[in-house]
């Protein structure tokens, strides 16, 4: 499959960052995803105190949510990264490079925030996704169903 994104690096008269594409664009199925915590399937904190274990943890609470819309962190256009300390990056980073390896890096952008939702919480991040355009198979034997919170149907 031919990428349907581009990622820009450095536009003509900006600085080059290794950490992330100032401008990337495409086409397909916008995908956002909420914020995701430090947090595991029954809503525990993991990795209390511990960035590097949270970041981890966010990404692979991302990656999860990607799935779940067909999608993968090479469909990743936007990460946005909430942190309570700007110390966390380094962590943040890592976890990410292991996630995108070989992939273009998306545009991101860091904030850092003086609490999270929970005070245990030190990372949470959200991404933007465009995946590429497919025919709808319909739902059967090993395919899910996906409902929407209103109700509907859609066959992945």
């Amino acid at each position: 499959m031919t990428s349907h994104l581009t990622h820009v690096p450095a536009p003509e008269g900006i600085a080059a960052s290794p950490q992330y594409s100032h401008v990337v664009w495409g086409t397909g199925r916008f995908v956002a995803i909420s914020g995701q915590c430090a947090l595991d399937a029954s809503g525990a904190v993991v990795g209390e105190g511990d960035a590097v274990a949270q970041a981890r943890q966010v990404f692979a609470n991302l990656d999860r949510c990607l799935a779940a819309a067909g999608a993968g962190f090479r469909d990743v256009v936007k990460l946005t990264y909430f942190v309570t300390d700007v110390a966390h990056l380094p962590a943040v980073r890592e976890a990410r490079d292991a996630h995108f390896a070989g992939a273009p890096l998306p545009a991101s952008s860091a904030v850092q925030v003086s609490a999270l939702v929970r005070p245990e919480l030190l990372v949470e991040i959200e991404a933007f996704a465009l995946v590429p355009e497919r025919r709808p198979e319909p739902a059967g034997p090993g395919r899910p169903v996906l409902r929407s919170v209103c109700g509907g149907q859609s066959a992945q």
